[in-house]
């Protein structure tokens, strides 16, 4: 009777201890980080409230880059590619990024190339979005600021939709 009092209490308190640990973990996720120049400018994860924030340049130069890593529950993506896009949905700009091996998992974007398309695109709404395999739909990661102009988001309904999100000029 003993034992199988000890062995059905063993089994309620590792059920227990096993409930409370997963409590505090979460499996996988989606992270992404920006970069300029190596100093960490935006960090967001799809498991906690997002926002989306604007990617300030006003001061960077033509010699800086970007560089963004997107992983997908602890793996980087295939087929990755980053567009820059208006506020009506075209594609302005795009850069294909060929699948990540050894430590070369980040998108390198030429700041230049970002500050050309202040010449054509100045007064519209601007926003760098990432597609891959594992995200065909894509996911838009930041606005683009030009000359200390803000521009920011209001999502409608979902969190990452490209198409559900609206600008507001400010």
């Amino acid at each position: 009777m003993q034992s199988s009092s000890f062995k059905t209490l063993l089994v309620l308190l590792l059920t227990t201890t096993m409930a409370c640990l997963q409590s505090f973990t979460i499996a996988g996720g989606e992270v992404f980080e920006i970069y300029l120049n190596n100093k960490l400018i935006i960090s967001q994860a799809v498991h906690k409230p997002f926002t989306l924030q604007s990617l300030q340049l006003d001061k960077a130069n033509k010699n800086d880059q970007l560089v963004i890593y997107y992983h997908h529950c602890g793996h980087t993506g295939k087929d990755r590619t980053i567009v820059i896009k208006d506020d009506k949905g075209n594609t302005i700009k795009e850069w294909k990024f060929a699948d990540a091996s050894g430590s070369k998992k980040g998108m390198t974007i030429p700041v230049k190339d970002l500050l050309q398309l202040e010449k054509n695109y100045s007064g519209s709404n601007l926003n760098i979005v990432y597609y891959a395999q594992q995200l065909p739909k894509g996911r838009a990661l930041s606005a683009i600021r030009f000359n200390g102009k803000s521009t920011t988001w209001r999502m409608q309904q979902e969190l990452w939709p490209v198409g559900n999100a609206s600008f507001i000029r400010k």
